[in-house]
């Protein structure tokens, strides 16, 4: 595997980098039975905002007043555009539009480290084990749910191959190291996320792994002219290679040209270019999301999804957990502060401008937008003014496509500390996502061995 920089220049050269970064995911049992939903394939498209480190799901969506001052938050609950949903106060945006979000407060899993509670999450697949050391992304582990997506919408004709399949902004998760899930694993090669950062926004405080965010900028001297003598040259030479070698170019190798191709096309301006170019959006528009890389990262994934992109992660949050420190939503220490100052304002702004933006264009019923996270956070507090990492019991949302808005499926217990109804995992999580989208979640690939796999064995919520 190339290192960082030799990757990225090979984008801004325009030969091929557009495959991306490294790998993928693992493996659970379902905790739920089978259930008929409709809504089968409203969804054309879908944006993953995902909480690195670990949303507290009782200082968010799922709070408890009503419990000891050991457990409940020091943030107020606020009614929501929904009579009877309260959610806590630092997410005003999202409580006005509560009439188009469906609450998830019920999931669970059985793994209190973050590279495997993310994998699990961002994989649907019980990891193996569920916690040790760290290791290093493998073409082994499972693929993430954007590179699932785009192996299964390889031959939709909604999907605008101009773009790879999948994308991830701003930049990979690390703890210990590179994040084991982000990636296609055992899918090859062909279906990792390419990664992007826009060139305006605040960052995050704290640390983000320098793991090749394309650049679009070629590097010094190689201009557009330049590039286009390149990409002709290249069409020479293969078409001049002998027929036999020609006729035996498998498929493979005819992905890894097209992959090339959208490079070029990337590097060479156009149109496909300009979906990166937020310049070409009101100044009222980029505020709205927020002039920070959260908002910059999630507008660019509207744009995205609306070039015919089929899924798009945006990991909200420092991209290192880098012992704790930092804007990410590992809130062992002074949670309080970090989530009502530095966490939840950009989060909630983008949130609320992403759903107004989908639903002002009537985009909304087609585009799925979820918002998940690794594990919730422990219902009593530390003595730090944090709370610890905690899978028993944790909350996500969904909106869009197809989905029914103004809902709650599921709840917790009177501290948050275990389901009380519903109980549900990260399988059904992305079996709900697979089903908004259209896809048989039994579809089949074969892994890098050829034993053939399931994309997910679980049922969907009954949100829709």
């Amino acid at each position: 595997m190339a290192n960082g920089t030799s990757r990225r220049n090979f984008v801004q050269l325009g030969f091929g980098g557009l495959l991306g970064t490294q790998l993928l995911a693992a493996r659970r049992s379902s905790a739920a039975g089978p259930r008929a939903v409709g809504g089968f394939g409203r969804a054309k498209n879908c944006i993953v905002l995902f909480s690195w480190g670990g949303m507290s799901h009782l200082d968010t969506f799922d709070p408890k007043p009503n419990a000891g001052s050991d457990v409940r938050s020091a943030f107020a609950t606020v009614e929501t555009a929904t009579p009877g949903i309260r959610i806590a106060e630092h997410t005003p945006e999202l409580a006005k539009r509560m009439q188009d979000v469906a609450l998830v407060r019920s999931v669970h899993h059985q793994s209190a480290g973050h590279r495997y509670a993310a994998y699990w999450n961002l994989t649907g697949h019980r990891p193996q084990p569920l916690s040790g050391p760290a290791l290093p992304p493998s073409r082994d582990d499972w693929p993430s749910l954007g590179s699932m997506v785009a192996f299964a919408r390889e031959n939709d004709p909604r999907r605008n191959r101009t773009f790879p399949g999948t994308f991830s902004l701003p930049y990979p998760v690390a703890d210990r190291g590179i994040l084991n899930g982000q990636y296609a694993g055992m899918l090859g090669i062909d279906y990792d996320p390419v990664y992007v950062k826009p060139k305006k926004g605040a960052p995050y405080a704290g640390v983000s792994p320098d793991a090749v965010p394309l650049s679009l900028d070629p590097v010094a001297g190689v201009t557009g002219d330049r590039i286009a003598a390149r990409r002709e040259l290249l069409a020479r030479v293969e078409s001049t290679a002998p027929a036999f070698t020609r006729n035996a170019v498998d498929a493979a190798v005819v992905r890894q040209s097209s992959n090339r191709d959208q490079a070029f096309d990337l590097v060479s301006g156009g149109a496909a270019r300009d979906v990166f170019d937020l310049s070409l959006e009101s100044e009222q528009t980029r505020q709205a999301y927020g002039e920070h890389v959260c908002g910059q990262s999630v507008l660019t994934a509207r744009r995205l999804v609306d070039a015919g992109v089929p899924l798009v992660t945006v990991y909200c949050g420092a991209g290192d957990l880098n012992g704790g420190q930092g804007a990410h939503w590992d809130t062992h220490g002074n949670g309080y502060n970090r989530l009502k100052n530095d966490l939840l304002p950009p989060l909630d702004q983008a949130s609320g401008a992403l759903l107004d933006d989908l639903k002002s264009t009537g985009k909304l019923d087609e585009t799925l937008v979820v918002w998940f996270t690794e594990f919730g956070r422990t219902p009593k507090l530390s003595p730090g003014g944090g709370r610890n990492h905690f899978p028993s019991c944790y909350s996500v949302a969904f909106a869009g496509g197809g989905i029914r808005g103004g809902q709650v499926y599921g709840s917790s217990d009177k501290i948050g500390s275990e389901p009380a109804s519903g109980a549900c995992g990260p399988e059904e999580l992305h079996a709900t996502v697979f089903h908004a989208l259209g896809i048989d979640r039994q579809t089949t690939f074969d892994d890098l061995r050829g034993r053939p796999r399931f994309l997910c064995e679980a049922d969907p919520l009954p949100l829709f």
